[in-house]
């Protein structure tokens, strides 16, 4: 018994000998195999693409599909110049201001981008970044450079459309009719400060943004993909390099990016620049009405339950609200028969209407339910 006793021992200590020089010089051996490896299989192509995936979420290729078609606008403009430090007197300023060759001419150059969207040379880009120019000089990513001219502006989006005659032009392609979601990844493609072109990567924060006083109509795609001064104009695009927004506009206090910025949902920036080359301006349905969200107390105020719908707080004479019988103090509910929750909401789903089309719109007046059937006019052109 204590031989067989004394051989388990000397048996158990060569096995741990031998484990711990395993452990120490070839741990591997010791890793467990996948039963393909067991096998002798290798893995197949999706369990590949799959772990590959997983390491690496490149977007080279979608960056190679697009940026080609991201340019930048380089504008130049003549400004007046005093030639002496104004005064601070309010009397003195006007007096100097006055006399004659007191200004003298300076040029200012500034930059932007754009992006080309048609094989006819036509560029999208903001409205801020071309405003007040005398000189605009588009330059490709491929280093050939062009004089561009103004198509047409659309001072309610803060769009224009450029055109240069350069030949075989890279192009963007635009996104289907598909909303981008909350939470997708997205990359913004610009030239911000002058640096040069410029991916950087984010994903939507969210759909719809308005009431941020930039534009008139505003249904902003936000983002926290960083947008510094000079990518203005440029290019927001999915993970398939498709164009699903123009970058307008950042929230910051220190004109640096704060993750919050906004772009031009693609959709309707193709629909100003087609109405531009067109017809050279934008139609937009109008009403003549002068909307008002709904509050609490407003609401309650009017007998209903919930704070929906937009109040008329004012109405054109002999606009087409007016013709129609609408009346000042009317809550709106819904239009064409879709809920109305918001005035933006309201005035961009107007002006998306063709002039001379009927609405519908569902009024609530002196507790009662009504319908309006509305003629849309043409709006009046806003100044640029």
């Amino acid at each position: 018994m204590r031989r067989i006793w004394l051989l388990f021992a000397q048996t158990v200590t060569v096995c741990l000998a031998i484990l711990f020089v395993v452990l120490t010089l070839r741990p591997e051996w010791l890793r467990k195999s996948s039963p393909d490896t067991v096998s002798g299989r290798l893995p197949s192509p999706q369990a590949r693409q799959t772990f590959e995936t997983g390491l690496s979420n490149s977007y080279a290729e979608p960056v190679a599909r697009s940026a080609p078609a991201v340019v930048n606008v380089h504008t130049t403009k003549r400004v007046a110049v005093p030639r002496i430090i104004m005064p601070a007197d309010p009397i003195l300023r006007r007096f100097f201001e006055q006399m004659p060759g007191f200004n003298q001419q300076q040029k200012t150059t500034s930059l932007g981008s754009g992006v080309l969207v048609s094989d006819q040379g036509y560029i999208l880009t903001n409205l801020h970044v071309i405003d007040g120019a005398d000189e605009i000089l588009v330059a490709l990513n491929d280093g050939r450079q062009s004089p561009a001219k103004v198509v047409g502006v659309d001072a309610d989006t803060d769009l224009a459309v450029l055109q240069i005659g350069l030949k075989d032009l890279p192009v963007i392609t635009f996104a289907s009719t598909e909303v981008p979601r909350v939470g997708d990844v997205v990359l913004a493609i610009g030239n911000p400060f002058g640096v040069g072109q410029t991916i950087t990567m984010g994903i939507v924060s969210a759909l719809g943004r308005g009431g941020l006083g930039i534009n008139t109509y505003e249904n902003f795609i936000q983002t926290d993909a960083a947008i510094n001064p000079g990518n203005s104009g440029g290019a927001l695009i999915d993970v398939q390099g498709r164009l699903i927004g123009i970058n307008t506009a950042i929230y910051s206090k220190s004109g640096g990016s704060l993750g919050i910025g906004f772009a031009v949902p693609a959709r309707a920036a193709q629909q100003v620049m087609e109405q531009i080359v067109s017809q050279g301006y934008v139609k937009r349905g109008w009403l003549g009405i002068e909307p008002q969200d709904m509050t609490t107390d407003l609401a309650r105020a009017f007998g209903l339950e919930q704070s929906s719908g937009v109040i008329i707080a004012g109405m054109l004479r002999d606009g087409p609200a007016t013709k129609s019988g609408m009346k000042v103090g009317d809550i709106v509910q819904t239009m064409d028969g879709i809920p109305v929750s918001n005035t933006n909401q309201l005035l961009s789903r107007i002006a998306s209407t063709s002039p001379g089309q009927v609405i519908e719109l569902g009024v609530y007046r002196s507790g009662k339910q009504i319908r309006l059937n509305v003629l849309a006019g043409l709006r009046p052109t806003r100044p640029k």
